[in-house]
């Protein structure tokens, strides 16, 4: 795309005889779209533009994850949080048993 902005600014300043542009030959002034064509011909092959759209639509996918399982009720970073405070406590009591209750005593 950056090639195609500076093309065309390239181009209309040829024409229009403004700045240093005006007195390049017509070659250094088409050369940017040419550099576009080679770069979406690399980039077709290479796959990035389809990488990109399925990259997206994991993206939507995942939000529209979320937004269900909050609509439901259901927040599973609530939940995680949840799971391992109960695991942190149960682990501790295990570790720490409760000292035996003291004999009663008699007034």
């Amino acid at each position: 795309m950056w090639f195609l902005i500076a093309g065309v600014l390239m181009l209309l300043m040829k024409v229009a005889g403004f700045g240093p542009v005006a007195e390049w030959s017509w070659i250094a002034v088409l050369a940017p779209f040419a550099c576009a064509v080679a770069w979406w011909s690399l980039a077709d092959t290479l796959g990035l533009p389809q990488k990109r759209a399925m990259q997206r639509m994991e993206d939507r996918k995942a939000e529209r994850r979320s937004k269900s399982l909050v609509a439901l009720g259901i927040d599973a970073k609530r939940d995680r949080r949840v799971r391992r405070a109960r695991d942190t406590a149960r682990r501790m009591a295990a570790e720490n048993p409760p000292a035996p209750p003291a004999p009663p005593t008699k007034l």
